[in-house]
């Protein structure tokens, strides 16, 4: 017998309950929110008494609460590293900036005014096409850290991701929508996204800054990253989830007219996520980045900044607004449609060849696909 202890097996790897479960909570609050509107309906004309500037103060104050917890997590002293995987930054960016807003507007607006123009109005197709665009512009900030891990991505790189990502939402995310909207005929009052963009993005991730460079220099890192964080993950998902319940009490009327339309929404969001996921994997696939910043690469463009998105479309079109139900939407399918990507990644991975040698030169783009099925792996 071998004096060697066999390895220990490695240790699996899992979000958290309120994580896993994201879709059931949605498809709990849609029902709550449903519901109340319909058998209160003097509930949603107590809370509309509480707007400025068209924007609802308790829906703005939920959403920061969601917000701020992610833009925490944001080391902008990362960014010193941007220069060590040049190629997957490319990758991310490209994909996030030049292509994904377009494609989501592509692929929503053939749907909704071509495939399903007899089953929904034009004034319809029109609200569901903003907010599928709000969602498209709007590349993931928080979930990606969780679907990453899940992937054996490399947490540090994905930062950086993150952190350029951010930066250059703050200077494209009210060009590309306002232009995408013009496009599709839908007038956008600049002033309203701008101050959206500043109370959504622009305070939240100033303040998130301010308060991590703060505790860290005071508490450490460790502290900050152990004991600090973990406080504020019950608080993001209470808030998102108190929030689709206020939205659907407004949206009750118009889910019980047209049940259906949460589904015809829910086609083109997935259709369009998994083009994107397949276009940053295969893309970095194909100039042989490693896989654990590939795969994130893939994640950030697939999944989207909901957060953004909801507050975005009710500061824009209000709380019973259609372009608000499909940013909703987006909510709904974003956990099972991502943990099928992690899936795709994880199954793959054995098939993914970089240039630093974790794979071995065995197939074509073709192939890779066709692997999701083989699940072989390659022989080195």
């Amino acid at each position: 017998m071998s004096g060697t202890a066999p390895a220990a097996p490695a240790e699996k790897k899992r979000m958290s309950f309120f994580e896993r479960y994201l879709t059931l909570w949605v498809a709990l609050c849609i029902a709550a929110g449903t519901f109340i509107g319909n058998a209160w309906p003097g509930v949603a004309d107590g809370l509309s008494r509480f707007t400025y500037a068209e924007i609802s103060l308790p829906v703005a104050v939920l959403i920061w609460l969601m917000i701020f917890p992610m833009m925490l997590q944001i080391d902008f002293a990362s960014i010193r590293r941007v220069g060590e995987r040049k190629n997957g930054l490319i990758v991310t960016t490209v994909v996030n900036w030049l292509i994904k807003p377009f494609t989501m507007f592509g692929i929503a607006w053939l749907f909704f005014n071509v495939i399903f123009t007899n089953q929904i109005t034009p004034e319809l197709a029109q609200q569901y096409l903003a907010g599928a665009v709000l969602l498209g512009a709007a590349p993931c900030t928080a979930m990606v850290f969780v679907w990453s891990y899940l992937a054996d991505g490399d947490p540090a790189y994905t930062l950086v991701q993150v952190a350029i990502n951010d930066l250059i939402m703050l200077v494209a995310f009210v060009p590309i929508v306002s232009f995408l909207l013009g496009v599709g005929g839908i007038p956008v009052p600049w002033d309203t996204m701008a101050l959206s963009v500043v109370l959504f993005v622009v305070v939240p991730l100033a303040a998130g800054w301010l308060v991590r460079t703060r505790l860290i220099a005071t508490k450490g890192l460790a502290w900050f990253e152990r004991d600090f964080l973990p406080r504020f993950g019950p608080v993001t998902i209470i808030a998102l989830l108190v929030t689709l319940v206020i939205i659907f009490i407004f949206q009750g009327e118009i889910i019980v007219d047209n049940p259906l339309h949460i589904l015809l929404i829910a086609i083109p969001l997935t259709i369009q996520t998994f083009l994107i996921f397949v276009i940053a994997y295969g893309w970095s696939w194909r100039w042989r980045i490693p896989h654990r910043i590939g795969a994130p690469a893939g994640f950030i463009g697939a999944s989207n900044f909901f957060e953004l998105a909801v507050a975005v479309a009710i500061a824009l079109f209000g709380l019973k607004s259609a372009a608000a139900l499909a940013t909703v939407v987006g909510v709904l399918v974003e956990v099972p449609v991502m943990l099928s990507l992690v899936w795709i990644a994880n199954r793959t991975r054995k098939r993914y060849m970089d240039r630093s040698g974790e794979g071995s030169v065995c197939v074509e783009p073709v192939a890779l696909v066709s692997s999701l099925v083989e699940g072989e792996a390659c022989d080195s």
